[in-house]
């Protein structure tokens, strides 16, 4: 029986190390998980703040399934990050096609039909796909202004039975 003492003072031991770090974790981070049971997505990036001597372009900045109609209600222009085979399949009804990968050989064209000043939602393949976001960049230092990143990409807009057309460009 004395062997079995020690193994439940270790056992409580532990539990109230975990507890104690539980706590702390929570206490430190409430808001991220009050977030994440609301159903709101809990990373946030912090945007630096750009002004007139600064020579960054800062981020394109995220956007949920949520807000893309009225978004695209308000005149943004749906922009495929995917290479252009994946957009002849299937892309969201509207978009543009500039895939990453073609994007030095096709920015000149594009630039010619998409004014510098319009508003526009980049997406790919979802949350873990970064081209959008880094084609974001890329149009950002070209001049655009105003560049949103659709995280959900095509794969949420299909699920959520958004509108899908196959074929080229409109």
């Amino acid at each position: 029986m004395n062997n079995y003492l020690p193994r439940s003072r270790d056992l409580l031991e532990a539990l109230v190390l975990i507890l104690v770090a539980l706590a702390a974790g929570l206490s430190l981070n409430y808001q991220l998980v009050f977030k994440s049971f609301a159903g709101l997505n809990p990373v946030v990036v912090a945007q630096p703040t750009v002004t007139a001597s600064d020579d960054s372009v800062g981020f394109p900045e995220p956007v949920d399934f949520e807000d893309l109609e009225r978004l695209l209600n308000r005149g943004y222009l749906l922009i495929d990050a995917r290479a252009h085979q994946a957009y002849r399949n299937l892309h969201l009804s509207g978009a543009l096609s500039l895939p990453l990968g073609e994007v030095d050989t096709q920015l000149a064209d594009f630039k010619t039909k998409v004014p510098l000043n319009t508003p526009l939602i980049l997406y790919c393949n979802g949350f873990g796909c970064p081209d959008s976001f880094d084609l974001g960049m890329r149009l950002l230092a070209e001049g655009y202004t105003r560049v949103l990143v659709y995280e959900g990409g095509f794969p949420e807009w299909r699920d959520r039975g958004g509108m899908l057309k196959s074929g080229d460009a409109p």
